[in-house]
C-alpha cells in the first residue's frame, strides 16, 4: 500500500493489478475538484435576460408661447413592478408627468428586478389659438363730412381678455369703442388674452346735413353770397364749400352775431343770430 498526499487531500491505493491509467483519471478528478471548488465562480442568473421592456406614451404640447402646462402620459410593458422616472429623475409609481415646458424629455421604465427602458417625448410650443370662435359684432355710427367723429362699438364672443383697435397701424385700446372715425371702408382688429386675432371689415358713412347746419347754410347763402360765394371771397373767406363754413365758424360768430359786421350794412336779427348760435351750441357741425 502507497500514500500520494496532493495538498489537503490523500489518496491511498494499493499497488496491485491494477492498472497505472486508473490513478491518473483519479488524479485527474482530485485536480479538477480542487480547481472548481478552490478557485472557480459561478456567475449568478441575469434577471434581465429574456425580458423586453417597451415604452409608449403621449405628449400634450403647452397651450401657448412660455407655458409649462406641457404633459407626458407614458405607459410600459413587458414585465411588472414598474416604475417611472423622468430626465433621470426620482422614479414614481405613475407614467404621468405635467407642468412641463417646451423641450425633449426621456422617461426611464424600470421594473421590480431592475431591468430598463427608455422612450423619449418632444414636447413643443401649442397653438392658443386652436379651438377658439372669435365672433365680432360691429355697430356704426356715421362721420360728419369735415370732422372725424365716426364710432364703431364692438362686441366680440367666443374668448376672454379682449381689447380693440382700429386698421392695422392702429393700437390696441382695452375700450370696445373706437371714436374719431373717419369716413370709409376700415378693418378692425380684435385679440384676446392669449394673443389670438381676429378682424373683419367695417364701413363708416358720412352723416347727411343735419337741419340747424342747412338753416345755416340758407342763411348764408341769402345774406353773404354776393361777398363769400360764387367767386367771391371777401377777406379771403369763401363759403361754397360746407367743410369751409365749419371751418370759419367762429369767424362767422363774430362778425355776424357778437359785431355786427357781416352781412355788410345789413345786419342780421335776432332770430337770424339765433340760427347760428343753436347751430354753434349743439357743436358746429355739418351733421347737426
Amino acid at each position: 500500500m502507497q500514500l500520494i498526499r496532493l495538498g489537503e487531500i490523500t489518496i491511498i491505493y494499493q499497488q496491485t493489478n491494477m492498472k497505472i491509467y486508473s490513478c491518473f483519471w483519479v488524479l485527474a478528478f482530485c485536480s479538477f475538484f480542487i480547481s472548481c471548488s478552490k478557485n472557480g465562480t459561478i456567475a449568478p442568473p441575469d434577471p434581465c435576460a429574456g425580458i423586453t421592456i417597451t415604452v409608449n406614451g403621449t405628449a400634450t404640447n403647452t397651450s401657448g408661447p412660455g407655458m409649462t402646462d406641457g404633459t407626458i402620459q407614458a405607459s410600459a410593458s413587458g414585465a411588472t413592478g414598474i416604475t417611472f422616472s423622468i430626465n433621470g429623475g426620482a422614479f414614481q409609481a405613475s407614467g404621468n408627468f405635467n407642468n412641463l415646458a417646451t423641450g425633449v424629455y426621456t422617461v426611464t421604465a424600470k421594473s421590480g428586478a431592475g431591468c430598463t427602458a427608455t422612450a423619449n417625448f418632444t414636447i413643443v410650443t401649442g397653438d392658443p389659438c386652436i379651438g377658439k370662435t372669435i365672433n365680432i359684432t360691429a355697430a356704426t355710427t356715421g362721420t360728419d363730412k369735415c370732422n372725424s367723429t365716426g364710432t364703431i362699438t364692438l362686441t366680440a364672443t367666443g374668448s376672454i381678455g379682449f381689447t380693440y383697435k382700429l386698421n392695422a397701424g392702429g393700437t390696441y385700446q382695452p375700450s370696445n369703442i373706437l371714436t374719431n372715425v373717419p369716413a370709409g371702408n376700415h378693418t378692425i382688429f380684435v385679440k384676446d388674452g392669449a394673443g389670438c386675432e381676429k378682424s373683419q371689415a367695417v364701413t363708416v358713412n358720412v352723416l347727411p346735413n343735419g337741419p340747424l347746419f342747412q338753416n345755416v347754410r340758407t342763411l348764408i347763402t341769402a345774406k353773404c353770397g354776393g361777398c363769400h360765394m360764387f367767386g367771391a371771397s371777401n377777406g379771403g373767406a369763401a363759403f361754397d364749400s360746407d367743410c369751409n363754413v365749419v371751418a370759419l365758424k367762429l369767424r362767422i360768430k363774430a362778425r355776424a352775431v357778437d359785431t355786427n359786421q357781416m352781412p355788410q350794412g345789413a345786419p342780421l336779427s335776432a332770430a337770424e343770430k339765433k340760427i347760428i348760435s343753436d347751430w354753434l351750441t349743439a357743436g358746429g357741425l355739418t351733421s347737426n
